[in-house]
């Protein structure tokens, strides 16, 4: 069963562990100390293209401590990418005592197709 929150939810949330937070990647699973799922994801359809475009910080930064901020900030400005007709810059940052991490997505398609990326908690 699929819960679909908002990305502020992780807020006072403690990390065991985050995967997936790679360049190019579209899924990043976060579990908490208390055995909970959170996926950040895009499922691909025909004419767009979703991903994970950068991630600043350091991923270790988060496990083992509590999130003090998360939210998620989308944008359709600069900077561009090379060739696409519609694009979408998503950011998602979290921060803990020990540092900051900001998940840089990038959308583009056609302009007909979804260039968002989904959160929910896998139950």
């Amino acid at each position: 069963m699929r819960n679909e929150p908002t990305f502020g939810v992780l807020k006072r949330k403690t990390l065991a562990s985050v995967t997936g937070a790679e360049v190019d990647s579209d899924r990043i699973e976060f579990m908490t100390t208390r055995g909970r799922k959170f996926v950040l994801y895009h499922s691909q359809g025909c004419c767009e293209h979703v991903r994970l475009a950068e991630v600043i910080g350091d991923v270790n930064d988060l496990i083992g401590t509590p999130i003090l901020y998360a939210a998620e900030v989308s944008s359709e400005g600069h900077p561009a990418p090379e060739h696409p007709d519609s694009y979408t810059w998503t950011f998602y940052r979290l921060t803990t005592i020990k540092g900051s991490v900001t998940l840089r997505w990038l959308g583009e398609s056609n302009g007909y197709y979804s260039e968002s990326v989904s959160f929910v908690e896998i139950s």
